[in-house]
């Protein structure tokens, strides 16, 4: 009993300095010396275990800590692992070079952003993954647009804004069912409210994308050079239509219910006999295509940096940083560090406008230190949810909130679960795509202009507040 009474509460300025220390090692890790982020993040986490037991914790406690971080992981690592194995499936079976044959054969280069944005969005929305569109149809995406001569942190901002649109706005995603549970806000209504600020995102992000691709698209079309890749995917795999109907089949299987996950395993699966019977390659090499990925040597460059990817191991990468990242994150959360910080943040939010602002830098700045869209999710809707229904403001503003400055900011920071993905699956770096990822950093613009102006934030009736008020009592 005397051990539990010597703990303290982890005050602001230890916060502080437990990030300061990750940042600072960051910032030189990744931006002087040109390395990963794992050690960093290592770096901070034993700066959070130090100044953690320095407050009475005991290790066994520490260490709990970081196993919860992990555990709020798994889910991602899980589908990590999938996306890997679909990648290395999909291009070994002829699937993607399929697609990106026949996406050169009818597609514009001058419409094509738009299109890729609209097709991603359309693609997500139905099966409620972002992750999973973008390991799919932003792979071939990324290989019509590279190949069409556009730049590809270009194609990859357009898959990303399609994809974290139709994410966003699905009854599927498991982000957008987070944000409406923790909130006790209808799954519907939640989405409802959303179509505020993303459809103008929305919009917005179309418009530069065709502007972009009138500019871009005539500019750096060099026909002769989309003939030697077509030529050389020709020569590489043999190419059906039938082809198609793998990636068609997976869509048809989500439409009927049927959970992401298991989806992705009978597309994984259909992709591997797709390559022994349709390709003609051996078992060996197909189970290769799955471990290590595919492996081509087909004398264009393009090509081959184009197909050689894929395959389990190629994901380890992003699976030990995710680890390392939530283990980190988790000794922020469960030590209340982010709590303290959090709390002082809500000492500055007086009105609407500066309260809605908080939500969207709180989740962005969880993204930043805890490199995980759950957390920045989950964390700040425990800190905010009784503050909105204190002043009267309906907790779907604060649901609409989680997402515009959670799910959709994830992508910009490198070591996050989100950047370190798309980096890996789409071969671009966040620095490259961030500027092109344009409905990810304009709805969060939206969404704090809204609370300013006060344009479709939602109050309660006084029926409502008590409703609620019983609610958080409750949980």
């Amino acid at each position: 009993m005397n051990k539990e009474r010597q703990k303290k509460p982890i005050g602001v300025l230890y916060a502080l300095l437990t990030l300061a220390a990750m940042i600072g090692a960051m910032l030189y890790t990744v931006v002087k010396l040109d390395q990963a982020p794992h050690i960093p993040l290592l770096i901070g986490t034993s700066v959070a275990i130090i100044i953690t037991m320095c407050h009475g914790y005991k290790w066994e406690e520490v260490e709990e800590m970081m196993y919860k971080g992990i555990r709020h992981a798994l889910p991602a690592v899980v589908i990590i692992m999938l996306v890997g194995l679909i990648i290395g499936a999909w291009i070994g079976s002829g699937i993607v070079a399929a697609m990106i044959y026949y996406g050169l054969k009818l597609i514009s280069p001058t419409y094509f952003l738009s299109v890729v944005c609209i097709i991603c969005g359309i693609v997500a929305l139905a099966i409620g993954s972002s992750w999973s569109t973008m390991a799919t149809v932003g792979v071939a995406s990324m290989g019509i647009g590279v190949s069409m001569g556009l730049p590809p942190g270009m194609v990859a901002g357009a898959v990303i804004s399609g994809a974290y649109f139709g994410d966003k706005m699905s009854p599927l995603s498991d982000t957008t069912n987070l944000a409406s549970g923790l909130t006790k806000v209808d799954l519907f209504e939640h989405i409802r409210h959303m179509f505020y600020t993303t459809i103008p995102g929305l919009i917005i992000s179309l418009i530069v994308f065709f502007i972009l691709g009138q500019m871009h698209g005539n500019d750096h079309l060099n026909q002769g050079r989309i003939d030697k890749i077509m030529n050389a995917i020709d020569q590489s795999f043999i190419i059906s239509p039938w082809l198609l109907l793998v990636p068609l089949i997976v869509i048809v299987i989500v439409a009927l219910k049927v959970p992401a996950l298991p989806a992705i395993v009978v597309g994984i699966v259909l992709g591997f006999f797709v390559q022994i019977g349709f390709q003609g390659d051996s078992l060996v090499t197909a189970v290769k295509s799955l471990q290590t990925g595919y492996v081509i040597d087909s004398g264009n460059k393009t090509i081959d940096e184009l197909f050689n990817r894929g395959g389990l191991e190629s994901m380890f990468y992003t699976i030990s940083l995710t680890l390392v990242a939530m283990t980190f994150g988790g000794l922020l959360e469960y030590s209340g560090m982010l709590k303290a910080l959090i709390e002082v943040v809500l000492k500055f939010a007086k009105s609407t406008g500066t309260l809605i602002a908080s939500v969207i830098v709180s989740c962005f700045g969880t993204n930043l230190t805890c490199s995980e869209q759950y957390i920045s999710i989950i964390v700040p809707s425990r800190m905010y949810v009784s503050t909105f229904i204190d002043k009267g403001l309906h907790p779907k503003n604060l649901s609409r909130a989680l997402e515009d400055g959670g799910t959709l900011t994830s992508v910009f920071v490198p070591w996050n679960t989100c950047g370190v993905f798309i980096a890996s699956t789409l071969s671009v770096s966040v620095a490259e795509y961030a500027p092109y990822a344009i409905l990810n950093f304009v709805v969060p613009i939206i969404s704090i202009i809204y609370g300013f102006i006060g344009f479709k934030i939602i109050k309660l009736t006084k029926s409502e507040q008590t409703y609620f008020k019983e609610q958080e009592k409750l949980a």
